[in-house]
């Protein structure tokens, strides 16, 4: 799969990721729906820092945090509760690794998006499905195409406060829509230092992604609408099939 992007794969980056994005009022709904579902066991691929993970872990539920980016690994092993989260360092090919028990497994954010290619997607979903113990259940959200959200995600330069501090001037630029495909680029510039990333996301729509599911051994149990961006994301539910 390609290389994570450097937003998280710079270690300077991936120290600022939670600065820059401190609310994560989002992850409720997932931790919610462990509940719901009555997960014990829980896979979160693309775990980047580690927000949800120690969340989870912080609930008692039994966590493994999966990610491609060392850097955003680095900080999430420096969060309370860390310690009872068991961390790798990889994809969701690596879930062939473990006993494939899990009752759930989660991806937040833009993780289902940043698998550009059909190899990458389908190889995500397979490493899901081998993850996942009977009935398992793979819930992550995704973009909804038509919302056409990339419209409103040009940043202008913007100061920054940072903890320890000093001050950042932070922009992004959305530089290609080419549909499935969408292209932005994001610069952080601290003191003489300017820090860029260039991100890639895949928009799947809802009829695409049920089939991808299907093919790969899922069962879509409920399509929900994510609570922090109603009418622009779709929560998927989906189920391991007998």
């Amino acid at each position: 799969m390609r290389e994570p992007d450097a937003a998280f794969a710079d270690p300077r980056q991936a120290v600022l990721y939670d600065v820059f994005d401190d609310d994560r009022s989002d992850l409720e709904v997932y931790v919610a729906i462990a509940r719901e579902v009555g997960a014990r066991r829980v896979v979160d691929i693309g775990c980047g820092t580690g927000s949800l993970a120690v969340l989870l872990a912080g609930e008692g539920l039994s966590v493994v945090g999966v990610d491609p980016a060392g850097a955003s690994l680095e900080v999430a092993r420096t969060k309370p509760s860390a310690d009872r989260v068991t961390w790798i360092h990889g994809d969701a090919t690596a879930l062939a690794g473990l006993p494939g028990d899990a009752d759930m497994v989660v991806m937040t954010g833009n993780v289902a998006q940043v698998f550009v290619s059909d190899v990458d997607w389908s190889e995500t979903l397979a490493g899901v499905n081998a993850g996942l113990g009977p009935g398992g259940w793979f819930v992550f959200e995704t973009r909804r195409p038509e919302a056409r959200a990339w419209e409103t995600w040009d940043v202008a330069p913007t100061a920054v406060d940072l903890p320890d501090g000093r001050t950042a001037v932070v922009s992004r630029t959305v530089t290609a829509v080419d549909l499935p495909l969408v292209t932005f680029e994001a610069s952080t510039t601290i003191g003489d230092e300017t820090l860029t990333s260039t991100s890639i996301l895949r928009f799947r729509d809802r009829a695409e992604t049920e089939r991808d599911l299907l093919a790969h051994g899922f069962s879509v149990s409920d399509v929900r609408d994510a609570p922090d961006r109603p009418g622009k994301e779709h929560v998927f539910l989906a189920r391991v099939r007998d």
